[in-house]
């Protein structure tokens, strides 16, 4: 709880970074898929760049060795679940959970990035 003395804490935006060895074929998937298109980039050769959709954000950094955890690192809500699994499968990426109605109201699936990222896709019903 806010103490009297202080105003209530106010967030801003908070975005996810993801890890990538190839940060230019990320970006392909990630422009291809979803529609992200690159809005910064950093470096030479890049070594950061921000994505950017509608209200989404997501920043890639570059890390050559990078090995992905087993456990999903984001969580995308999509207006059309359907269609996301459909472009993803169409782009070769892994899907890690297939596209299922959940009892907790979404319509979701998890896939892995080219990296072996998990981006876990929702759709609310």
């Amino acid at each position: 709880m806010p103490s009297e003395k202080n105003s209530p804490l106010r967030l801003g935006r908070i975005a996810a970074m993801l890890p990538v060895s190839n940060i230019e074929e990320s970006y392909r998937i990630y422009r291809e898929v979803f529609g992200f298109q690159k809005t910064f980039e950093n470096g030479d050769p890049i070594g950061f760049m921000i994505l950017k959709k509608d209200d989404a954000e997501l920043h890639l950094t570059l890390q050559k060795d990078y090995k992905a955890p087993a456990f999903n690192i984001a969580h995308m809500l999509v207006s059309d679940a359907t269609e996301t699994y459909r472009r993803c499968q169409e782009n070769g990426l892994r899907i890690i959970k297939r596209l299922q109605d959940k009892d907790y109201g979404l319509r979701a699936f998890v896939f892995a990035d080219p990296d072996g990222n998990r981006i876990d896709v929702g759709e609310i019903l």
